[in-house]
């Protein structure tokens, strides 16, 4: 699936509603996100409460690895996607991104190489990023490039719905290669993965902050089956196997600068089956009441309502379980059928 790189700067695909995205997957005998400062890459976990802890970070790296597979430029790269001798520095990645080398800096303002920055580099419109370049380089970009970029599209750590079990049969692996002649060297390091962790992450696409950025109408639409087949196609490494997205929910606002916030506090896991026993989606009911209710209190704040359901999703509403014709159903009533839209992860 490869689109045009560039954003449309014209100002006829601008930004100008507010959207709150409910993003729910789960991860099953799997490690959603590895602590690299405790032994052998830990799954973070909250002390507290023992729920399953994955960071925004971890999200969007995702998504930038799926833009990048997509053919979309891309400024924060991943190095473990790259050939060793190949790895850039922030001064050739502005020129692999943009195109412009530092000889024809010269040519145009600093405001000039942002909006061509920015036309290219997708995720900075996104997320933003912060500019470190050589002092040559930063001398010719000129003072009308700024240091930083704030992204418009941000979203909150997650913790799991449910607490979460270290699987107990951990492996330990070793890796033995040669180091010359017939000696060989070895390593080893425990595999460390949580049974089932149903993990909901929230963000909100801020519109003001879109004008710094460039972000589009166009880019926000892209979220809609971004999401959902970064979690599909990022994780098919040994360590991350095992991720299922489950639920995706866009709520375009209408343009009074209104959003309702934590939309993911309206999901609750309400199953009988104690969380120690979760062990993949069919165990599961997605208790949705709360959520139904904050969209029909506020639906004359709404636009339109994005959603994807997976079809093994089960939720409950008023104390019925259904599935996700079920759910379709339950949002229509809340705001109004012509504002659902069932999207297509894969479609065109």
């Amino acid at each position: 699936m490869t689109e045009n790189t560039t954003a449309d700067t014209d100002g006829t695909d601008s930004l100008n509603n507010r959207s709150e995205i409910v993003f729910t997957y789960d991860a099953e005998d799997t490690n959603p996100n590895g602590n690299p400062l405790s032994a052998n890459d830990k799954p973070r976990i909250d002390e507290t409460t023992g729920t399953a802890v994955v960071t925004d970070v971890r999200l969007k790296r995702y998504l930038r690895d799926q833009l990048d597979d997509d053919g979309y430029g891309v400024y924060i790269q991943n190095p473990t996607k790259s050939d060793a001798d190949s790895v850039l520095d922030r001064d050739d990645l502005f020129t692999a991104v943009t195109g412009i080398d530092e000889d024809n800096l010269g040519d145009m303002t600093g405001s000039e190489a942002a909006d061509t920055f920015l036309s290219n580099a997708t995720d900075v419109r996104y997320f933003g990023a912060t500019c470190s370049f050589s002092s040559d380089f930063q001398d010719e970009l000129g003072d009308g490039f700024p240091g930083q970029f704030i992204g418009p599209v941000q979203f909150s750590h997650a913790r799991s719905l449910n607490t979460v079990v270290q699987k107990s049969e951990a492996k330990q692996l070793s890796t033995v290669v040669s180091s010359g002649g017939d000696a060989e060297q070895g390593t080893f390091a425990t595999d460390n993965r949580l049974q089932y962790a149903f993990v909901p992450f929230h963000g909100v696409v801020n519109e003001i902050g879109a004008d710094d950025t460039l972000l589009s109408q166009t880019d926000v639409k892209r979220l809609d089956t971004l999401l959902w087949r970064a979690l599909k196609n990022q994780t098919l490494t040994r360590s991350k196997m095992g991720h299922q997205p489950r639920l995706y929910l866009r709520v375009e606002y209408g343009t009074d600068a209104f959003h309702i916030g934590t939309l993911d506090d309206g999901l609750e896991l309400v199953q009988e089956t104690p969380d120690a026993e979760l062990r993949n989606i069919t165990d599961v009911v997605l208790g949705v009441d709360d959520l139904l209710v904050d969209l029909e209190t506020y639906a004359d704040h709404i636009d339109s309502i994005q959603v994807i359901a997976d079809r093994h999703l089960t939720v409950e509403i008023d104390g019925e379980t259904g599935g996700p014709d079920a759910l379709i159903s339950a949002l229509e009533d809340a705001v109004g059928a012509d504002s659902v839209t069932e999207v297509d992860p894969y479609g065109e």
